[in-house]
């Protein structure tokens, strides 16, 4: 059963697109089928994993909610066997706007995502660093949210105004939306401050928190400029060992749960 996962922090810069790119390539190479949906108008995801932005400029997840063009008709293979992509354009900054005055404007990409989900056995969803109408509808199309929290000192910083939007979407549109976890990032075990904001995270989410630790490494911020996950960028380095050690863990944790 596929299951569909928003990755979100409105707070900028903690590695979400890092996360959704790296473990999506490591579920992969783990044998599965994933889809990463790139939501972001950045389309950090879409260049990260190789893909120049004149590309896909006008064939990607905004011309599919828009219904110019099918969802399958945009979806980009990636190096990784397992692993496809429906690209993030400059143009989804417009759909914010546009999405105001549709009928069903929370349940666009649901609907979406209802066409092409059952190719896939996860479906992770880059978010945009934003509470808006995208992120709205990414976590309706969600059936779980995981949510990446840098470690550092201000990582908390927001954290209530994301749960409480997501309270409000399972109280007023998806009661079954859940949080699967948090996944600590940017770690670097030299610093005190780690280990606090670490101690912090689990008054957040007692039961919810990721064994599996991402380090702070360079190469993990310099594979995207080279269009690779760390998996192919770095593979025996230690970014690279700690998203396969975090792919192992969520697919262990999700077959525990179905």
């Amino acid at each position: 059963m596929t299951k569909i996962l928003a990755v979100v922090n409105q707070k900028g810069g903690v590695g979400k697109t890092t996360t959704t790119m790296n473990l999506a390539a490591a579920l992969a190479d783990l044998g599965k089928f994933v889809l990463i949906v790139d939501m972001d108008p950045q389309g950090n995801a879409t260049s990260g994993l190789g893909f120049a932005r004149e590309d896909v400029a006008y064939h990607g997840l905004y011309e599919a909610l828009a219904r110019q063009k099918k969802i399958n008709d945009v979806i980009k293979q990636t190096e990784h066997e397992g692993l496809r992509i429906v690209p993030g354009t400059q143009n989804l900054a417009g759909a914010n706007v546009e999405l105001v005055d549709m009928e069903r404007r929370e349940h666009q990409l649901s609907d979406l995502l209802e066409e092409i989900k059952y190719a896939y056995d996860y479906i992770l969803i880059d978010c945009p660093p934003s509470l808006g109408l995208l992120t709205v509808n990414s976590l309706v199309a969600a059936d779980q949210i995981l949510i990446p929290v840098q470690a550092e000192y201000y990582a908390l910083e927001g954290l209530s105004q994301l749960l409480e939007t997501v309270r409000l979407v399972q109280e007023h549109v998806k009661p079954e939306l859940e949080i699967f976890g948090a996944v600590i990032t940017m770690f670097d075990k030299r610093t005190k401050l780690s280990g606090d904001v670490m101690q912090e995270l689990y008054k957040y989410f007692p039961d919810n928190i990721f064994r599996s630790i991402i380090p702070r490494t360079v190469r993990l911020a310099e594979a995207p400029s080279y269009g690779q996950s760390i998996l192919l960028y770095d593979p025996k380095g230690k970014g690279a060992k700690a998203y396969m050690r975090l792919a192992t863990e969520f697919i262990d944790r999700q077959e525990k749960i179905y």
